[in-house]
């Protein structure tokens, strides 16, 4: 299936250097306003580069137009995109505004076409090994969840000199002037609404907390890089978020039952480690102590944290059942290097939701996510976002139908140990 894209920047690399694990997908094209850009990005992966967005969107052979463009094009962007007849997968988040999201999916089935949006790290082997040990009761009944996107104090690690594979600089000044929440809170709450269901409502604060990340000017000026959030979901389960740029890196998802700890260590490693712990005296006794809590060998040695879940591994959607390496032939030696260092056969594989997408297309079966399921996201990341230093609590309007991991994660296997010494699991 063929994929034109609009937006060049930091994200499209990172996009690209898993792109080859996805055969079906072929690239045709790219679009920026930013010629220079376009013009780099079109040569290094050997693509057409079209004139403009309109030129891009005039091509018959383009099936889905993938939007990279900045938040605050998003809606234009994807609206043109729907009204030329084509497929849309955006970044994320889709829009900041709900009347604009409602008016995006309103075009989109009236005219019989899919919108998709990122992040689609629930669709990682880790988020999915997560969601069938909930479903397969690993942890008992679930209680609440403790989710952390502390995406390192970012502030202080030079970001305006950071750039990706071709060149394109990050974006920093307008990743502070969205706020992290916009930014990040995806990750954590496609997880949490794809195991969970929907939330009913929402206790929230966010408040600016590094006026002095940078020198340059803001627009606006106070936009917070902070915020926490209590999710209250339909399912009974309870959810506590935080998204910050100015703590130490922390991206965990712990999910605790009334059995049990479900832990994995962020969901920006698609094949990260999950680990079980089933409660017992020794475990719940030895977190008392000190010399337990600071001891990653006395941990191991009496469990606490759990032992490692065997992952389950899903091929690519649309991949028959085959699943490729990262192989992409444009790496520098650098790039080489820094894979190894990195481990990127496990990183983050953003490409997925496009094939997902096309996949679906493909096949004439539902995609993930829905749009109903996008329409709450979006909701729920607005009303983080807004809550403000005065706080409050919101009651959702939207909801989604509940939907269910992939094929091939509901027909694998998943074993745990009902002892106190977990012995895990194919």
């Amino acid at each position: 299936m063929k994929i034109g894209v609009i937006g060049c920047g930091f994200v499209f690399d990172l996009y690209m250097s898993t792109w080859a694990r996805h055969p079906t997908l072929v690239l045709k094209g790219v679009a920026d306003k930013d010629s220079k850009r376009r013009d780099s990005v079109a040569r290094a992966y050997g693509v057409k580069a079209y004139a403009n967005s309109d030129e891009l969107l005039a091509d018959p052979e383009i099936d889905i137009v993938a939007n990279f463009t900045s938040i605050g094009s998003h809606f234009e962007v994807t609206r043109a995109a729907l009204l030329a007849g084509k497929h849309v997968y955006s970044e994320k988040p889709l829009v900041t505004d709900m009347d604009q999201a409602r008016a995006l999916f309103a075009l989109a089935e009236e005219r019989g076409l899919r919108l998709s949006c990122a992040p689609s790290n629930a669709m990682s082997d880790t988020a999915q090994t997560m969601w069938k040990a909930v479903r397969s009761g690993a942890v008992g009944q679930v209680r609440c969840v403790y989710a952390e996107l502390d995406d390192n104090v970012v502030y202080r690690r030079h970001p305006e000199t950071w750039r990706s594979r071709t060149g394109a600089p990050w974006p920093y000044l307008h990743e502070y002037e969205q706020g992290c929440t916009y930014e990040h809170a995806g990750y954590h709450l496609t997880w949490l609404c794809a195991i969970f269901g929907p939330v009913e409502s929402v206790t929230a604060f966010s408040k600016q907390t590094l006026p002095d990340k940078t020198d340059q000017a803001l627009d606006p000026p106070d936009t917070p890089d902070f915020s926490v959030a209590c999710l209250n979901f339909r399912s009974g389960v309870v959810a506590r978020v935080t998204f910050s740029i100015g703590a130490p890196y922390d991206h965990r998802m712990r999910i605790f039952g009334n059995r049990g700890m479900l832990t994995a260590d962020t969901y920006r490693h698609y094949r990260c480690p999950v680990y079980l712990e089933r409660y017992s005296q020794l475990t719940l006794n030895a977190r008392n102590y000190m010399s337990v809590r600071t001891s990653s060998v006395l941990s191991r040695i009496l469990g606490v944290g759990g032992r490692p879940v065997k992952l389950l591994r899903n091929p690519p959607p649309g991949a028959g059942g085959r699943d490729t390496l990262y192989r992409v032939r444009w790496w520098s030696p650098k790039d080489v290097l820094r894979s190894f260092q990195r481990r990127e056969k496990g990183q983050q594989d953003k490409a997925i939701g496009i094939a997902e997408l096309a996949d679906a297309l493909n096949t004439g079966r539902p995609s993930f996510p829905p749009h109903d399921f996008t329409l709450h996201l979006t909701e729920l990341t607005i009303a983080i976002q807004r809550a403000g230093t005065r706080g409050g609590s919101v009651q959702l309007q939207t909801t989604f139908a509940p939907i269910e991991p992939r094929p091939e994660t509901l027909a694998s296997k998943l074993e745990y140990a009902a002892t106190k010494k977990v012995s895990l699991i194919s």
